[in-house]
C-alpha cells in the first residue's frame, strides 16, 4: 500500500518543495502581485505603492506560511490566520469585493504550483497528490479566515452606514436641517427627492400553510429594497415594512420646459413615467401589488412631501383605483373632496342610507368606475343585468340620487369620494 510522504518529505525532481519555495518566496510573492494586478481589476485599481508594500508583504507571508506548513506538517495556527483576517478587513475597508479577495488567495496558490510543477517527473505522482491535498487544506483555512474578517468588517460598516442613513432620513422627515446628517452619512443631498408613499399587498407565501409569514414578509421587503437600489442612481433612503412604507429617491433631472409646468410638489411627466417603471419592476420581483403616492420635494420640503404623498396614496386606495403610481394630478378631484369641512360631511351623508348594504355600495362604485357601462358592470360583479338595474333602483330609492341620470352623476361621484374619506380617516 502506497502512503503519502510526510509534508517535509514532499519532493519534486528530488528537491523538497518547502526548500524550493523558501528560496524563492520573495520572487514568488512579487510574481503573485503582478498577476493580481493583471487579472483582477480591483487590485489593478489599488495605488502602486500599496501593491508593492502592504499587498506584497501579505502575499510573502502567505507563501512563507505554506512553506512552514510543508516544513512542520502543521496547518496555520490562530496567530497566522489572524494576519490573514486583518488583511481581509483592510480590503473590505477599501471597498474591494469579496470575490476579488478570495480569488487572490487562489491565484497565489496557482502561481506557487506553476513554479514547482516543471520539476515533477513520472515518479513524483504520489508527491504531487500529497502537495495538492496539503495546499487545499491550507487554502481552506486561509479562505475561511479571510472571509470571516471581511464579512465581520462589512457587517460593522453596514451597521454604521445604516444608522447614519437612518439619521438622515429622520432629519429629512422631521423638517430639520439635513446637511449635517448627510455629511455624517457621506451622502450628497440631491436637488430634489421623489417621495414615494407605498402600500404593499401580501405575497402568496405570507398566506401559505406551514410558511412563517414573518419570514416571508422579510424576504419580500428585501426584494423591494434590492430592486429599488438596482434601478435608482444615488442613495435611496427608505423605511419599509411588509405592508409598505416610505422611500426617498434622488431626482436631479429636470426636462426643459417642465420646471414651471407643474404645481408645487407635483411630479413631472418624465419623473412619473420613470417611477412607474421602477414600481413595475418592484411589483414583479416582490410578487406583491403596490400602490404608491408620488411627490417631488426639495430636501427642506421632504416632511410636507411625505405627508402629501401619503394622502395621495390613501385617496387612490379609498377611491377604488387599481395598484400603481399616482400623482396629485391623477386624483385632484378626489383629493379636494376628501379635505375636512362641512361640505365633505354633507356629501358623505348623502350615502348614509347605504351603510349596512355593502352590495349596493359595491354596485354603485363599480358602475361609476366602469363609466356607467351596464353590461360591463354586471360582468365584473358576476350578476345578471336585471339584478344590476334592481340594485341601482334601490340606490335611487334610498338616496334620492339616480346614477343613470347625468345631472346626479357628479354629485354621486363626489359623495362616494367623501364617504370613502370618512371611512379611511
Amino acid at each position: 500500500m502506497v502512503t503519502d510522504p510526510k509534508p517535509a518529505e514532499i519532493a519534486l525532481g528530488g528537491v523538497p518543495v518547502h526548500r524550493y519555495l523558501a528560496a524563492r518566496a520573495q520572487d514568488l510573492a512579487a510574481q503573485v502581485v503582478d498577476e493580481l494586478a493583471a487579472q483582477l481589476p480591483a487590485y489593478a485599481s489599488l495605488p502602486p505603492e500599496e501593491l508593492r508594500s502592504e499587498i506584497l508583504h501579505v502575499t510573502h507571508q502567505c507563501v512563507q506560511g505554506f512553506v512552514d506548513v510543508l516544513r512542520s506538517g502543521r496547518l496555520p495556527d490562530p496567530e497566522q490566520l489572524d494576519r490573514i483576517r486583518e488583511s481581509a478587513v483592510r480590503r473590505a475597508e477599501e471597498g474591494l469585493h469579496m470575490d476579488s479577495v478570495i480569488s487572490a488567495y487562489h491565484l497565489g496558490a496557482q502561481v506557487c504550483l506553476d513554479a514547482v510543477a516543471p520539476s515533477a517527473g513520472p515518479k513524483d505522482v504520489q508527491a504531487v497528490l500529497a502537495l495538492n491535498r496539503l495546499l487545499m487544506q491550507y487554502l481552506q483555512r486561509v479562505t475561511a479566515a479571510g472571509v470571516g474578517g471581511y464579512v465581520q468588517e462589512r457587517q460593522a460598516a453596514s451597521g454604521v452606514e445604516h444608522s447614519a442613513r437612518q439619521a438622515l432620513l429622520d432629519a429629512l422627515l422631521g423638517g430639520d436641517s439635513a446637511q449635517a446628517a448627510a455629511d455624517r452619512a457621506g451622502v450628497r443631498l440631491p436637488a430634489r427627492y421623489l417621495v414615494l408613499s407605498l402600500a404593499v399587498g401580501g405575497h402568496r407565501d405570507e398566506r401559505a400553510p406551514g410558511v412563517d409569514p414573518v419570514v416571508a414578509g422579510r424576504r419580500k421587503v428585501r426584494r423591494l429594497r434590492v430592486e429599488l437600489e438596482r434601478h435608482v442612481r444615488g442613495v435611496v433612503l427608505s423605511a419599509l415594512s411588509a405592508d409598505g412604507g416610505l422611500a426617498l429617491l434622488p431626482w436631479e433631472h429636470e426636462p426643459a420646459g417642465e420646471a414651471g409646468d407643474t404645481a408645487p410638489g407635483d411630479v413631472p411627466e418624465a419623473a412619473g413615467a420613470w417611477a412607474a417603471g421602477v414600481l413595475g419592476h418592484m411589483t414583479r420581483v416582490s410578487g406583491a401589488t403596490i400602490t404608491a403616492g408620488a411627490v417631488v420635494a426639495a430636501p427642506d420640503d421632504v416632511r410636507e412631501g411625505a405627508r402629501l404623498a401619503g394622502d395621495v396614496r390613501k385617496v387612490a386606495q379609498s377611491s377604488g383605483r387599481p395598484p400603481g403610481l399616482y400623482r396629485l394630478a391623477d386624483v385632484l378631484l378626489e383629493y379636494q373632496l376628501t379635505r375636512p369641512g362641512p361640505a365633505r360631511a354633507q356629501l358623505s351623508a348623502l350615502l348614509a342610507p347605504l351603510v349596512g348594504r355593502p352590495e349596493l355600495l359595491e354596485t354603485l362604485r363599480t358602475y361609476l368606475a366602469g363609466g356607467m357601462d351596464r353590461r360591463g358592470t354586471a360582468e365584473r360583479l358576476s350578476i345578471h343585468p336585471n339584478t344590476l338595474d334592481y340594485r341601482l333602483r334601490r340606490v335611487t330609492a334610498l338616496t334620492g340620487l339616480d346614477a343613470t341620470r347625468p345631472g346626479d352623476l357628479a354629485r354621486m361621484q363626489a359623495a362616494l369620494a367623501a364617504y370613502d374619506a370618512d371611512r379611511y380617516r
